[in-house]
């Protein structure tokens, strides 16, 4: 199978519609609508759960079952404190970037529907020269327009609703797809054309294969942790973004190095399953798709971590899509590794076999 063929029209229709729509960590069921909508006509039948994961199931009598997954929600914020001068004060939804915040603009969701704002920030000329204020969660705060505390409630903002930014995806210089959310809704797009082209092209797996959107992992692995519950697999293999360390200020020495450009990333870590692991390598060589190495230490903090510590133990690996600027509005990935990280989840699947354990000691 040709990388260079894999995305279709179809699916980048998907996929824009995919990353525009709002799914903060929470609050990402009408995403997950979207999301199995795409993935309906490549499934037998799907699971859902409590907080909203949702499950994608081929073959679900199988007894050997294996996941793959992505998580489904963005990080936002909070409203947290509104002033009586009709200012609104957040506190984080999952880890979100106090720096990038001002001036930037806002949706804030509510049942009255979305309601525009902005970050706020004093002008150049009045900030103080020498002893400038970065900005940070207590002072960043959000401007509606209004003037008083009761103006900002008429419109229905409240503490508690969720804050999420507009800005929507594009492409640069043909190739490089740019959006928020990109962490890791790509996932969720990733693992659909996956499911799409095992369709399409008509391989029967000897197992159940789950197609896994999991909620609230920017919280801490939280959907995995429900799903993996609910599913009870033998096998998972996640996929999540890392960081393109070769841009400005980052150093190598401390995170590694790897690129947008240069392949999906193979994650070495405590939770990866060796045996899984090296699977997914030597499927990348015989393939000759191009792939990174990177080392996590003690975890990968990812959904990986919640499989492979589930259940009694669930052999699990990771395969990353590097990403540039991870939770700003400009995540930035290459179509190239979108591409092949599809083929390499895709060809790893056709080559894990009924009941394979992938123990040590056989």
């Amino acid at each position: 199978m040709n990388s260079q063929s894999i995305l279709n029209a179809n699916s980048l229709a998907f996929l824009e519609k995919y990353l525009n729509n709002a799914s903060p960590t929470g609050f990402e069921s009408e995403g997950q609508k979207i999301w199995m909508e795409y993935l309906k006509p490549y499934v037998d039948t799907f699971i859902t759960d409590t907080y909203g994961t949702a499950v994608g199931v081929i073959n679900p009598g199988a007894p050997f079952k294996v996941v793959i997954e992505g998580h489904a929600d963005e990080i936002a914020w909070y409203v947290n404190y509104i002033t009586e001068d009709g200012l609104v004060y957040v506190i984080r939804n999952g880890g979100s970037d106090h720096q990038i915040a001002p001036s930037k603009r806002v949706n804030i969701h509510t049942k009255k529907g979305i309601i525009k704002g902005v970050f706020g920030w004093p002008a150049i000329h009045t900030r103080s020269r020498d002893k400038e204020e970065n900005p940070k969660t207590s002072n960043i705060f959000i401007d509606l327009g209004c003037e008083t505390k009761e103006e900002v409630e008429k419109l229905g903002v409240h503490v508690g609703c969720v804050i999420t930014y507009p800005d929507e995806f594009m492409i640069m210089n043909e190739n490089k797809f740019v959006c928020r959310a990109i962490d890791n809704r790509m996932g969720g797009f990733m693992i659909a054309e996956v499911a799409r082209l095992l369709h399409e092209n008509k391989k029967q797996l000897p197992f159940g294969l789950y197609i896994t959107n999991a909620v609230q992992e920017e919280v801490g692995l939280r959907g995995a942790e429900m799903i993996t519950q609910t599913i009870k697999p033998n096998v998972a293999i996640v996929t999540d973004v890392c960081h393109d360390s070769t841009t400005p200020m980052i150093d190598k020495k401390i995170e590694g190095e790897t690129k947008i450009g240069k392949g999906p990333v193979i994650t070495y870590a405590p939770a990866v399953q060796n045996n899984l692991r090296e699977l997914i390598l030597n499927t990348a060589s015989e393939k000759g798709i191009p792939f990174q190495r990177l080392a996590s230490s003690r975890v990968t903090g990812t959904d990986t971590d919640a499989f492979a510590y589930s259940n009694g133990g669930v052999a699990s690996a990771l395969i990353s899509l590097p990403l540039r600027y991870m939770h700003t509005t400009v995540e930035m990935v290459h179509r190239k590794d979108v591409e092949n990280v599809i083929q390499l989840i895709y060809e790893t699947l056709l080559k894990i076999e009924n009941n394979e354990t992938f123990s040590y000691f056989k």
